[in-house]
């Protein structure tokens, strides 16, 4: 009978989407995979900075958002490039009155975690504090580093937005399966938070970074020093956004991971150098991790700690492999860019503590309801 049909066909329908995978799953698999093509890519292709692309195509990917039109994309590597290249106007002044130059790198910084506390772009916001550092740092050293820097940042901004298209392309949202929908219930307006706490958030980041930003530029050797300047810049950002009292563990946690993650990594390299095995850890990572970063249709509440841990492995585990395809120390460079990561670690959540001690966040207003 028709009726009869229509039921199989609506239980075949059913039973056909209750075996397809969660919206969760198809991110952390999506997060995994594309990092693990974009760190491949990068390998092989091996422009100066290339870890760039994989640790952005992961941080977009980590985020629970649908897939970037095609101007949304050009829009942020435009911005991103933008952001970076802006550290130029500053080398002038760091090299002839440096004093004037620090105090407008500051601001400048400043301005940058403050975008981010008022609900700008995670990923914008941890790059363009990377740009002003490295290339104002780096810059004040030689001025061929800073080009040859810049051309990588830029290079690996294109192929890192590239290899998100391409996850996105492999696991769409459309493979999960569809989530029931929820009877209405009261919700808090979602708001950006208010100037006061926004500005104490950037506070809060400028005494992370900025005295290490102040030691780079005391060092002959800060265009080396990418790598940690980045987890420095990601420190800054993380502290920020997470506005509470449990920033500084996030902080400590979120090194420990990456620092774990990195060694193990590492010491499976040292048995077996190989360029497959490499790229199958960086995914393997995704897929441990991604649990903790995805949960439902949104982030886990750990989801920012794991998420900066897993970039935390990347930036400390892939420099390392290019020291060693130089034919550098590349076992020494590892570990003494670790030590450096947990010393940072370290500063940036006792300088949490000391500020949240100093200066003591008002109770927020209980939120409005939608009636």
């Amino acid at each position: 009978m028709p009726s009869d049909s229509r039921v199989s066909v609506i239980d075949s329908t059913e039973s056909a989407d209750a075996s397809r995978m969660s919206i969760a799953s198809v991110r952390i698999l999506r997060m995994a995979l594309g990092t693990a093509l974009s760190m491949l890519f990068s390998q092989i292709v091996n422009w100066p900075m290339s870890f760039i692309a994989p640790v952005l195509t992961m941080f977009i990917l980590s985020l629970p958002l649908p897939v970037l039109k095609l101007d949304a994309g050009i829009k942020f590597v435009l911005v991103f490039t933008v952001a970076i290249y802006a550290g130029l106007v500053f080398l002038p002044f760091m090299l002839n009155q440096r004093v004037v130059g620090i105090l407008l790198l500051g601001l400048a910084l400043y301005h940058s975690f403050y975008y981010t506390a008022r609900g700008g772009s995670q990923v914008v916001g941890v790059f363009a504090t990377v740009g002003l550092a490295l290339v104002t740092s780096v810059g004040t050293v030689s001025i061929n580093a800073v080009l040859a820097l810049l051309g990588g940042l830029s290079t690996g901004a294109v192929f890192g937005v590239l290899f998100v298209w391409v996850a996105h392309a492999i696991l769409p949202d459309s493979m999960a399966r569809s989530e029931p929908v929820q009877a209405p219930r009261v919700q808090a307006k979602v708001q950006k938070p208010d100037l006061a706490v926004a500005r104490r958030s950037a506070w809060r980041s400028m005494l992370i970074v900025m005295p290490v930003i102040l030691w780079f530029l005391l060092s002959s050797a800060s265009a080396s020093y990418a790598a940690f300047m980045i987890k420095v810049a990601s420190m800054g950002q993380q502290a920020g956004v997470d506005q509470s009292r449990q920033a500084g563990k996030s902080l400590l946690i979120s090194t420990v991971i990456g620092g774990m993650g990195a060694i193990v990594a590492w010491q499976a390299l040292s048995i077996w150098p190989s360029l497959l095995l490499y790229v199958l850890l960086i995914g393997l990572a995704g897929l441990i991790m991604g649990p903790k970063i995805f949960a439902g249709a949104g982030m886990h509440p750990a989801g920012a700690t794991w998420s900066y841990g897993y970039l935390t492995m990347i930036v400390v585990l892939a420099p390392a492999v290019l020291d060693g395809q130089t034919g550098a120390s590349a076992d020494a460079a590892f570990w003494s860019r670790l030590q450096m990561f947990i010393w940072a670690t370290i500063y940036g959540t006792g300088a949490v503590f000391v500020f949240d001690a100093l200066w003591r966040r008002k109770p927020a207003p209980e939120p409005e309801l939608d009636k």
